[in-house]
């Protein structure tokens, strides 16, 4: 039997609704899904954007120099400011 695509229109909240109510499972599915698109697109974006480009050298190149805060770090920075 062939199959046949239908293209949704989703409201965002209905969907991070839906969301909510994955279990664990699903929601480690679904990110597991949602990083290879990321990764997808930024590869895309990679290799037709030279602002893209300069930008990602310039976050690494940062990472590689220990310009970046964790986490961690940064909830408790935020958590010692106002919480």
């Amino acid at each position: 039997m062939p199959q046949t695509a239908v293209d949704l229109l989703v409201p965002f909240e209905s969907l991070v609704d839906s969301i909510t109510k994955l279990d664990l499972r699903e929601k480690y599915r679904l990110g597991e899904l949602l990083d290879e698109e990321m990764a997808q697109v930024e590869e895309e974006l990679w290799e037709q954007d030279p602002t893209f480009q300069a930008e990602i050298c310039e976050a690494r190149a940062a990472y590689h120099a220990g310009d970046y805060v964790t986490i961690d770090e940064y909830i408790a920075r935020r958590q010692g400011k106002g919480g």
